[in-house]
């Protein structure tokens, strides 16, 4: 049995010295869910870390090119689709001036 979409673990399986959490976006047919583990690396808001799982869970929901839920936030995805893209139409080196900054995020 599968837990269903929308499951949120953040305590037992995950560390204590990071803010991290495990979430079951989707639900599927057949076959086991897989859920994604999420590392919160800066927190300074005034969020309740039960809204920022909620808010990654809501994300999950508004990828425009499948009507379903995916894995990751959507954001996450279209940054991973933008990469896939540039990596396979530029064929040469990234500029100099992009060597201090985090360009590949």
């Amino acid at each position: 049995m599968n837990p269903g979409p929308g499951t949120i673990v953040d305590t037992k399986i995950s560390r204590d010295e990071l803010f991290d959490f495990f979430l079951v976006p989707q639900s599927v047919g057949q076959g086991t869910v897989t859920p994604t583990h999420y590392n919160v690396l800066e927190f300074s808001t005034t969020l309740k870390p039960d809204h920022l799982q909620k808010i990654a869970y809501k994300l999950c929901h508004i990828y425009f090119n499948w009507t379903g839920t995916i894995r990751v936030p959507a954001m996450c995805q279209y940054a991973h689709k933008l990469a896939f893209l540039v990596g396979q139409s530029l064929h040469r080196d990234p500029s100099p001036r992009l060597a201090n900054l985090l360009y590949y995020l």
